[in-house]
């Protein structure tokens, strides 16, 4: 920590920095509301918006920002940030300075400013000690020199308020009228200093007072999972805004404020696409607002709040050809601001968290992620919590939401977020806390010692057999996958590089298990397109568990069957249709397909072939990991026997010709216009050898089993 004193400067990385305002609690004490001014060559402000503090909270360029009070530990602070890449390069310095309420800077006790960084490492520290009658104060600025950032203790008073301070500086200020409460006037007016108000204490936590070091990660218990104001609060880093992605065009913020009930008309042009529609209300009481539609009635709800000293954002999608308008109901003073969505906070895998005390908008640009979401309610533990994720390419479409949470009263959850960049809506009755957790990547070596693996994106990956000679299971899981939800191919690559079919998405699902090393390879080489994230993990093929008459359960997998040959009845336990079939695997590698049910409900049956060694592997794919199966195993006894009365089926079945090499009628009907019935011979041990037929009519068939393959309707009879 460097302290320094009156006049002193010190330089100060040029990267997004947060400023306390902090003085101790005491019975009687005045208020002291902290603000920036943003200063041109001629140190003075360009405009109105060059002042910030609670009531202008915002800066149009998104460099400087009022982010709210809180408490601890008796000590109270007033949070700006200020991010100095973003400063334009026409201001050169940014004053942080405090007014009075309610007395005089030399009652204030143990008056300090701190400048941190984003990950709470203080950087500069001024104590404010020969303050007495002024009623505003400069406490310090940041200054260009040389081109770096250098923060300066400046230490001077002013008797007249932040009224006359702002006029020092060239901001106009409003005389207060003597009347009752002026109606709001639209577009811009001035930016009026109103009069000194009690902070609320929740917005962000607060650092701690001088001489303590710097704050520490922010920690939350089972218990406490929120810091309550108070001796147990922990400092946790300030939100960072303004994503490094482009969500939409700039433009100047447009504000209006008033008292009461009042409408907002929005009668300057606006860019196309959504903007922030960001609204305060000082005090207690309530406040709501709604959009209103061509007909001037009420349309979407943006706020409904009875929180005290209420502040939130929302995403709004201003109509075309006519002015946004919304209707406010208030109990006391509010403003509301447009602005575009570059003034978004942001949250990043790793960053830390994120805290908050009502709606919000939030943007996240990374990776798939999971999400932890803390919310603590409202002074009573209660309220609503909901959590929608929106994706930059829905942004003009925001009813094309993805819903993560609707939830009340205090509560801890996790929820994964898709990979970025994307939009959270926010709307809280209470203090939140966000963070995201980016997922675990393993390195090579530590992947082949714990037979996992997770990337993201198009790889070749190169998979060692823990156990050569014997197949193994893979369990494998794909999220965020390009195109469609399924859209994933994997593929096995020989020494050549040509590749097979190994995984694909319509047909095996986002997750499950299959089985790999078929033929006891002592390493696969596996070719991922279009994955997204995903994660492979080796498993013994033990772990495979035994079919033994019948099963049930959802999406692909593996079992293990030992046994005879059998027939394998296969079902749906779901209402869709997407695809389903099984495969048995032999011990050498070989397999074939069983049943199929892709497209259609009604349940078919299919051999269970069986080698010599006695057992095979029962593969089941699923194209969804929501679609719900049964496998029912039958003695071949219960297959129909060909004869002069026809046999009759739809979908896969398997039938029985106990006599010589005849001739049989096949007759077919099938479900769309590539829909052919396939005849398969059938050895003893059920395994398809030679392929009789692919179309309807007379054909001669051996005995034994035979195997029909087909969506539609199918008759088979003997002839003569």
């Amino acid at each position: 920590m460097t302290y320094i004193t009156k006049g002193a400067n010190t330089p100060v990385p040029a990267a997004p920095l947060r400023v306390a305002v902090c003085r101790q609690r005491l019975p009687g004490a005045p208020v002291v509301d902290a603000s920036a001014l943003l200063l041109d060559a001629a140190g003075k402000v360009r405009g109105d918006a060059d002042l910030v503090f609670y009531n202008q909270p915002a800066h149009p360029s998104g460099a400087v920002r009022h982010t709210g009070t809180a408490e601890d530990a008796g000590v109270l602070a007033e949070w700006l940030e200020v991010d100095l890449p973003r400063v334009e390069p026409a201001v050169q310095r940014v004053l942080i300075a405090g007014s009075c309420d309610g007395g005089v800077f030399g009652q204030v006790p143990g008056l300090y400013a701190q400048v941190l960084t984003a990950q709470g490492a203080v950087v500069a520290h001024y104590a404010v000690t020969d303050a007495t009658s002024e009623t505003a104060f400069v406490l310090g600025e940041f200054y260009r020199r040389g081109g770096e950032w250098k923060f300066r203790a400046v230490g001077q008073g002013y008797a007249s308020g932040l009224a006359g301070l702002a006029t020092d500086f060239g901001i106009a200020v409003e005389e207060p009228a003597p009347a009752p409460p002026p109606i709001p006037t639209p577009a811009q007016p001035a930016a009026s200093i109103p009069a000194p108000r009690q902070p609320p204490q929740h917005p962000l936590p607060p650092q701690p007072a001088a001489p303590m070091p710097a704050p520490a990660p922010p920690h939350m218990s089972a218990s406490n999972p929120f810091p309550s104001p108070g001796p147990s609060l922990s400092p946790a880093p300030a939100p960072q805004d303004a994503a490094p992605y482009s969500f939409g065009p700039e433009f100047h913020p447009y504000s209006q404020r008033g008292r009461g009930n009042g409408v907002v008309s929005v009668d300057v042009p606006l860019p196309p696409g959504p903007v922030i529609v960001e609204a305060w209300h000082q005090g207690e009481g309530y406040f709501g607002m709604h959009t209103l539609t061509r007909r001037n009635k009420d349309d979407d709800l943006l706020y409904n709040s009875t929180l005290d000293d209420f502040r939130g954002r929302a995403l709004v999608l201003p109509p075309e050809g006519r002015p946004l308008r919304m209707r406010v109901e208030a109990d006391n003073d509010w403003t509301v601001v447009v602005q575009p969505l570059s003034v978004v906070r942001r949250i990043d895998p790793g960053s830390g968290p994120l805290h908050g005390y009502g709606p919000e908008v939030v943007a996240y640009t990374g990776t798939a992620a999971d999400l932890d979401v803390e919310f603590a309610g409202d002074e009573d533990g209660h309220g609503y919590f909901g959590l929608k994720s929106l994706e930059a390419r829905h942004l003009s479409r925001p009813d094309e939401y993805d819903l993560l949470i609707n939830d009340t009263d205090e509560f801890r959850q996790t929820v994964p977020l898709p990979d970025g960049p994307l939009l959270l809506l926010l709307e809280a009755d209470g203090r939140w806390q966000l963070g995201a957790r980016p997922l675990p990547v393993l390195d090579g070596a530590a992947a082949q010692k714990a037979g996992a693996w997770t990337g993201r994106g198009d790889r070749t990956v190169t998979l060692t057999n823990p156990s050569p000679g014997r197949p193994a299971l893979l369990e494998y899981a794909f999220t965020g996958t390009g195109g469609s939800f399924a859209s994933y191919r994997v593929q096995t690559l020989d020494e050549y590089d040509d590749a097979d079919r190994f995984l694909e998405g319509s047909r095996n699902g986002l997750h499950g298990r299959t089985v790999i090393f078929r033929a006891g390879e002592p390493e696969v080489r596996l070719q991922l397109e279009d994955p997204g994230d995903w994660s492979l993990r080796l498993l013994p093929i033990e772990q495979a568990p035994p079919l033994t008459g019948r099963a049930e359960g959802r999406g692909s997998t593996v079992f293990r069957y030992d046994g005879p040959p059998v027939l394998l009845g296969l079902s749906r336990t779901t209402s869709d249709t997407e695809a389903l079939e099984t495969r048995a695997l032999q011990v050498d590698g070989r397999i074939r397909i069983s049943a199929d049910t892709t497209g259609r409900r009604r349940p078919v049956v299919g051999p269970l072939w069986v080698s010599h060694a006695g057992y095979c592997y029962v593969h089941v794919f699923a194209a969804s990991d929501d679609t719900g199966w049964r496998l029912e195993t039958a003695g071949l006894g219960t297959a129909p026997v060909l004869g002069k009365k026809r046999v009759e089926g739809q979908g896969y079945g398997v039938v029985r010709h106990t006599g010589p090499e005849a001739e049989v009628m096949v007759r077919h009907e099938p479900r769309g216009l590539i829909d052919l019935v396939v005849l398969w011979e059938l050895d003893e041990r059920l395994e398809p050898v030679r392929r009789i037929s692919t179309a309807s009519g007379l054909q001669r068939v051996p005995g034994g089993f035979l195997q029909i393959r087909t969506s539609g309707k199918w008759g088979i009879a003997l002839q003569g």
